[in-house]
């Protein structure tokens, strides 16, 4: 049986390269994603980086901790607690100290070259993130200065350069320019004395530390030139350190590495890489495995008269699977030997792809570990050995007259095996969507659900498809059928006839339909919904929101605003308040500090009890996620700032898409400044004239002001650009591989009927007639796994769209047709070329010695 098998292999050397050529490519696929993901599972050591030079450092704890019965819980801080005055003024007994203050700062376009198009009332800001310091605390940082002075005078700073950007040719600054700079306090020129090296952990711009005092008065760190153990004693006998659970933290050698902006930044960086390779990992992994395994099944089918002839010739059943598997085993090991090596290759280039395009850190790179080289070869193996397991079952039940058969026609009904896992799993994808609608519907809405549950159907709808395959091909051939000439005709009874053959071709096709609609559908159906929902709860005629993250509103532009007659007007803060759920899980929330007669005044909040205009400073407001939810009971939680307070729930918001977070008052977050302020007009008010006022106080505070419609399309876009570029890593790698895929199994099978078409120009048809008719066959396969596809995707996208109505948000489908329609139409040009290419070669032989030839 070997010497049979070594034969097989050299006679059907096409199909056996078919199987090759898939199972190398998924392995590659399985290890190249595999080896970026290892690379998210540590993030690089390093050391202090802002107050690399400073001896001691004291700040409040930025952490929160609680013990609970299995141990201590930790949750990061919203809002840090400021250090005391009276600890400052103890801890300079000791010796020197130095006050940081930390305060956002932006530049205007004007001062950089320029000044943004359709900018609304204010200039679009350069420098959004960066930071203010007193100049002071710059000896205790790595930054030195590499031209001009410190600056000594209210009005001079001394900014932070790349050493590129010294030039005016590429709009950097210099010593002597006058810049418009943007602060709490107001927007302003200043002058530039002086410029510092740029770091990679901030943009930090300085200031005198008596105007830094005046701009932000809090002192955020202090910098203490004394032993450290007398400075944690001092720290210990002030009487600050509550112990709330956020106390204050005496900092000394690599513990001084918490006092960087974002300390935890590389680790949290790795986290949502680790999310994105994760996904495409299993995506890879399920259409590697899809596909290998309905390679392999066809290339076992496409030998049953062989099959046939050996039990003829005296093979036994068990004879022919052993040879089925031995086979398969001669092709899996080096495929999956050579894809393990495509994958090292490929690694690396991925790897650099996604540190250029920004979804990964810029020191992004992949390491040295070689377990997920050893995943992929085993799953590879043991893929193809499953993909072969049932076919040769069927291969060794095989009867020896299926020698004699001349018609290549699965006139076999499906084993009623197959029926019943169809079934299973077709009931496990939609009765988990129907669960997930019944108990949570918001878990419909999660990128792990709305990417797997597709799984499932997809392998519903391939194990029914000799079922499917049959009426759909006469559905798309209807017409062609009917039309003058023979080419309709054929390809669908061709189509029809051959089902192993439709459905191995067509299973690449389902997968790149179904996932592409279903993932680029229910991205853009969610993405709607929030803007929908977030326009639909504001009831503002204008929104000005700070830019970046920890951004701030200068308070002047707040003060003019309030004072604009005819107006509401509501400032908010972002906080974030933590609560510990069932005695052992930190659990935080983002949160919003108003206040309630504003928020009422400029809002339509979805309120499923209770009521958010009395709300006070004893009461939260909550979602239907909490596990407290009920109106009028106590919660007890951590406020930003670390305080532990007990709130009575004064009203229930509906969860909605996920955005509908908590609301306390001002005072439950004394650390959050002003980051968003809702201006609407009252009955009667003036509108131009409120208009002239916005924008005015914006021009003067270099704040843009936004009307609704504005601010709605910038704060929810169709989807963020981190979002588009992994999920076209995730698609581009399943789609990539389907589409090579694709025409690698449209070469098996062409490439097995080098017979039939020379039988078909034996009767008159012409060499024309011919490809034509092979690529109306391969048009007609592609149409039937796009309708497939396209039920799965539909599927879906019915079960996001009723979770959405369950959830009472009101927001249509949205389906990628030009995103589908340009898939579909390069898996057709790839199918119709793959088909075509090979049966051109086949035309070039005289179709007598085709005809002739046996298997």
């Amino acid at each position: 049986m070997l010497r049979l098998t070594l034969q097989g292999l050299r006679t059907r050397w096409v199909t056996f390269t078919g199987s090759f050529v898939a199972l190398a490519l998924g392995v590659g696929l399985i290890a190249a994603t595999g080896l970026a993901l290892a690379a998210t599972f540590e993030a690089p050591h390093r050391g202090p980086e802002r107050f690399a030079a400073a001896p001691v450092v004291v700040r409040a704890s930025d952490t929160l901790r609680v013990a609970t019965p299995i141990g201590e819980r930790t949750q990061r801080l919203a809002d840090p607690r400021a250090v005391p005055d009276s600890l400052a003024a103890e801890l300079a007994r000791l010796g020197r100290t130095v006050e940081d203050r930390t305060f956002p700062v932006s530049f205007t376009d004007a001062s950089l070259g320029g000044r943004a198009e359709g900018a609304d009332g204010g200039g679009a800001r350069e420098g959004d993130g960066a930071v203010g310091h007193p100049w002071s605390v710059a000896a205790a940082t790595p930054y030195r200065l590499t031209a001009g002075r410190a600056p000594a005078a209210p009005g001079e700073i001394v900014v932070a350069v790349a050493a590129r950007s010294q030039s005016r040719a590429d709009d950097g600054v210099e010593v002597g320019d006058r810049v418009r700079v943007v602060t709490p306090a107001g927007a302003g020129s200043r002058t530039v004395v002086g410029t510092v090296g740029a770091t990679d952990f901030e943009t930090a711009v300085f200031f005198t530390d008596a105007e830094a005092a005046q701009l932000s008065p809090r002192i955020d760190a202090l910098v203490v030139h004394s032993d450290a153990a007398a400075v944690r004693r001092a720290v210990r006998a002030t009487g600050t350190d509550t112990g709330t659970g956020a106390g204050f933290e005496v900092l000394t050698g690599d513990e001084r590495r918490a006092a960087d902006p974002d300390p935890d930044r590389d680790s949290e960086a790795l986290v949502a890489v680790n999310a994105l390779l994760g996904t495409a990992a299993g995506i890879t992994c399920f259409v590697s495995v899809f596909v290998v395994a309905s390679t392999f099944a066809f290339a076992v089918a496409q030998r049953r008269r062989e099959f046939g002839l050996l039990r003829t010739a005296g093979a036994t059943a068990r004879q022919i699977r052993r040879t089925v598997f031995a086979e398969a085993v001669l092709v899996a090991v080096p495929a999956s030997a050579f894809g393990c090596l495509l994958g090292v290759l490929g690694a690396p280039p991925l790897a650099a792809w996604m540190a250029d395009s920004g979804i990964a850190p810029s020191w992004f790179a992949i390491g040295d570990q070689t377990w997920p080289l050893h995943t992929a070869f085993w799953t590879g193996l043991c893929v193809a050995m499953a993909g072969v397991l049932t076919s040769s079952w069927r291969a060794g039940r095989i009867k020896p007259t299926e020698a004699l058969r001349e018609a290549a026609v699965d006139n076999r009904a499906m084993p009623p095996s197959r029926w019943l896992l169809g079934a299973l799993v077709l009931l496990a994808g939609v009765g988990l969507l129907a669960w997930s609608l019944a108990t949570d519907p918001g878990e419909a809405l999660k990128r792990k659900t709305y990417i797997t549950r597709p799984m499932l159907l997809i392998v519903g709808f391939a194990l029914y498809a000799p079922v499917l395959v049959p009426p759909l091909v006469r559905l798309v051939t209807w017409l062609p059928a009917r039309l003058p000439g023979a080419t309709g005709l054929l390809a669908r009874e061709n189509a029809a006839t051959g089902v192993r053959r439709t459905a191995a071709v067509a299973a690449p096709v389902l997968i790149t339909v179904a996932l592409a609609a279903s993932l680029l559908g229910t991205t853009a159906t969610i993405n709607q919904a929030k803007a929908t929902e977030a326009a639909a709860q504001t009831t503002a005629d204008y929104v000005v929101a700070a830019p970046g993250e920890d951004g701030a509103l200068p308070a002047p532009f707040v003060t003019r605003v309030r004072g604009i007659p005819g107006t509401d007007v509501s400032a908010s803060r972002t906080t974030a308040v933590t609560v510990l759920e069932e005695g052992v899980a930190l659990v935080r929330s983002e949160a919003r500090a108003v206040d309630p007669a504003d928020l009422v005044a400029v809002s339509r909040l979805p309120v499923a009890s209770g009521r958010v205009a009395d709300l006070d400073d004893g009461g939260i407001v909550v979602n239907e996620e909490w596990r407290t939810h009920t109106v009028g009971q106590r919660v007890r939680v951590w406020l930003g700032d670390g305080r532990e307070a007990t709130l009575r729930i004064v009203a229930v918001l509906r969860t909605g898409t996920g955005s509908n977070g908590v609301y306390v008052t001002p005072r439950n977050a004394p650390g959050a400044t002003v980051d968003r302020v809702d201006v609407k007009l009252r009955d009667g008010a003036d509108a131009a004239a409120v208009d002239t006022a916005l924008r005015e106080a914006g021009r003067a505070t270099e704040t843009t002001v936004l009307t609704k419609a504005a601010w709605t399309a910038l704060s929810h876009p169709r989807s963020s650009e981190s979002t588009r570029l992994g999920m076209l890593l995730i698609l581009g790698i399943a789609l990539l591989y389907t589409g090579i895929a694709l025409a690698n199994t449209l070469v098996m099978a062409t490439s097995d009927r080098v017979g039939d078409l020379a039988v078909l120009r034996l009767t008159g048809a012409t060499g024309p007639q011919v490809l034509r008719l092979v690529a109306a066959e391969a048009l007609v396969v592609v149409a039937v796994g796009s309708l497939l596809g396209a039920a799965v995707a539909g599927l879906n996208l019915l079960g996001v769209r009723g979770a959405l109505a369950l959830l009472s948000v009101p927001s249509p489908l949205v389906v990628p047709w030009g995103s589908v329609g340009a898939m579909v139409a390069a898996s057709a040009v790839l199918a119709v070329l793959a088909a075509v290419v090979p049966a051109l070669t086949a035309l070039r032989t005289r179709p007598v010695a085709l005809a002739g030839t046996r298997e």
